[in-house]
């Protein structure tokens, strides 16, 4: 057990349930800024703004994630769903991050 929050097969009741989904949506939170720093990263290191989008790679991306959600016993389709507008906000934030180091 953290000393923050319970994992969820020691919550007792919704007072630690509640604590353990907020604490998982900061460190969901972190992760994300991770990724996105991954988007600036391409985005300094693209050397043409037509690249940036990358249907294979997108495909591959959520196909890895629908399958990783199925191997986990997790909605896959709803996640998929999910991922699908992850990436697409990822490929728009990378574009706006393109121009903007260029401009």
């Amino acid at each position: 057990m953290n000393d923050i929050f319970k994992l969820p097969e020691t919550c007792t009741n919704m007072a630690e349930v509640r604590i353990g989904v907020d604490q998982t949506d900061r460190e969901l939170m972190e992760l994300l800024d991770r990724r996105f720093g991954y988007m600036r990263a391409a985005a300094r290191i693209k050397p043409d703004r037509n690249v940036v989008r990358d249907e294979a790679r997108k495909a591959e991306v959520i196909e890895n994630a629908r399958a990783d959600a199925e191997r986990r016993g997790l909605p896959a389709e709803e996640l998929k769903r999910i991922w699908d507008d992850l990436v697409e906000t990822s490929i728009a934030y990378e574009l706006v991050e393109w121009d903007r180091i260029r401009t």
